[in-house]
């Protein structure tokens, strides 16, 4: 049986994207389903990450699967950050756009897991830009935010002629 989405992921243009997210301060049955809840959205979308804000709930955790199992980082803060990779980056709330974007190739994130244990990772290349990327979104910043000026621009005609497309 296919996996339903369980919430709409939020686009460019909605305003809870540029909005940082208060700390999660209760861990409990209702946080966990919507964990659930996340992941197959996550995975329906597809997608190797997905931030609270990406479904219009302000809290600060996001999901993740980079193909190693289903994860989720309560209250994330990344610690370092060393070296530098170039990737091909793109964001289920900017979708069918991919642009390539240097981020730190190595970084060093802690939080909390979904018992409220304190978690920490080592991460690097894929890891570590997807934590950045959710990080980033906890943040209020977008993907575009992290484009030179001209990939900005055409960036901004490309979406823009997106919403010129849009039957009324």
């Amino acid at each position: 049986m296919p996996l339903m989405a369980q919430y709409d992921i939020r686009v460019f243009g909605d305003p809870v994207l540029r909005t940082p997210t208060p700390p999660v301060t209760d861990i409990d049955g209702a946080l966990k389903q919507l964990v659930d809840d996340m992941l197959e959205t996550m995975y329906a979308a597809p997608g190797v990450g997905l931030a609270a804000p990406q479904v219009g709930v302000q809290k600060r955790f996001f999901v993740y699967d980079v193909g190693d199992g289903p994860g989720v980082v309560i209250n994330p803060e990344i610690k370092e950050t060393s070296g530098e990779w170039e990737h091909d980056e793109g964001c289920l709330s900017v979708p069918g756009l991919f642009w390539p974007i240097t981020r730190p190739k190595l970084v060093h994130l802690v939080g909390l897991d979904i018992d409220g244990n304190d978690i920490e990772f080592e991460a690097d290349e894929l890891l570590a830009r997807m934590f950045q990327h959710e990080v980033d979104h906890l943040d209020g910043v977008l993907l575009l935010a992290r484009l030179d000026g001209d990939q900005r621009k055409e960036a901004m005609r490309t979406l823009r002629s997106r919403t010129l497309d849009i039957p009324s």
